[in-house]
């Protein structure tokens, strides 16, 4: 068993020096907390899915400090995919690149053609690439299925023991993970929502884009993370719950017999009943995203709360993301009056 130490981002060097031994370190970005190793290291890489419990067939971000370390390995940038490069990076865009042959391993790319690449926001981890010299491979640092890390505490509870580092850089920003495009065909596709929406991406471009949000056959290897295996679960039941259902949605949960955890905007805690255990949301959809893994880590540990109802927000700007995980969180399940 490892001892995890923390760094802090001043001994951001010392994290790098480990990433290049082969080791596992986890990192901050303005999204969530993932989970570094080098892209370049096979052995390395196979221990991230180790760690995490993820299934090997969910290809791995390659996280960059530079656009000059992307084209060492992704080929056929489009001049759609520079203009979106120049406007959204650093930052919360991760595209998808067909890549040079024999660059990438396929416990990087699940053994596809293509890979998915992203410069993150987060000063801290583009330093942490430049010291280390390499790509590394970047999803969420928790236990594979469990609601994503925004703070370094919740890597350190899912993780301890089986990475060699954290460093902390506090809590993330946004609290949803990064907007996944595919740019390796003629057709832009969204494949994951995230922290850039579409509209923002249409305005660059001057053009509608598709997306694939559907969810990936056994035997079919998805593009991106995020698309196959459910995603985002505590440990109780979510129940997403609709605008004006809230009324109807409390009063069911004041008769059950056990804790019902509740997340929702404009609710005073004193109103709530002896049996419900709240999490503020925050007061709009920008708010709810940023806090929608911590309030589904915080029942986590609530072990007596069986249901939690969540609120959903229209499906519209960052709420496709916010829905997008929260469904996945629910499996798709919603309060029934």
């Amino acid at each position: 068993m490892l001892i995890t130490k923390i760094y802090k981002p001043a001994e951001v060097e010392k994290a790098a020096d480990e990433l290049r031994k082969g080791e596992l370190i986890a990192f901050p970005t303005e999204t969530v907390y993932g989970l570094g190793a080098d892209a370049t290291n096979e052995l390395a890489v196979k221990r991230v899915y180790l760690a995490k419990g993820r299934p090997s067939d969910n290809p791995l971000i390659v996280t960059v400090s530079s656009i000059e370390m992307m084209e060492k390995f992704a080929t056929d940038i489009s001049a759609d995919a520079r203009k979106l490069i120049k406007h959204f990076w650093p930052g919360s865009l991760t595209f998808v690149f067909k890549i040079k042959p024999g660059t990438l391993s396929k416990t990087v790319t699940g053994g596809l053609k293509t890979a998915a690449f992203r410069m993150p926001e987060n000063e801290v981890t583009r330093k942490l690439i430049e010291l280390a010299q390499v790509p590394i491979v970047g999803p969420s640092a928790n236990s594979s299925g469990k609601p994503s890390p925004t703070t370094a505490a919740h890597v350190y509870h899912d993780l301890e023991g089986r990475i060699a580092g954290i460093v902390d850089d506090g809590p993330t920003q946004v609290g949803v993970e990064s907007t996944i495009i595919d740019m390796s065909t003629n057709k832009l596709v969204i494949l994951r929502p995230g922290a850039v929406t579409r509209e923002e991406i249409e305005e660059v471009l001057q053009k509608k884009l598709d997306t694939d949000y559907h969810k990936v056959g056994k035997d079919e290897t998805p593009k991106a993370p995020g698309m196959k295996y459910k995603h985002y679960a505590p440990d109780a039941q979510v129940l997403i719950v609709e605008e004006g259902k809230w009324e109807a949605a409390l009063n069911w949960a004041k008769k059950q017999p056990y804790l019902v955890g509740i997340m929702a905007p404009g609710i005073e805690e004193k109103t709530l009943s002896k049996n419900f255990v709240f999490f503020d949301l925050g007061n709009n959809v920008e708010q709810a995203s940023h806090n929608l893994f911590a309030g589904l880590r915080y029942f986590d540990d609530k072990k007596d709360v069986k249901w939690i109802l969540a609120a959903g927000f229209a499906e519209q700007g960052l709420g496709i993301a916010y829905m997008n995980r929260l469904k996945k969180s629910a499996g798709d399940q919603f309060f029934i009056d």
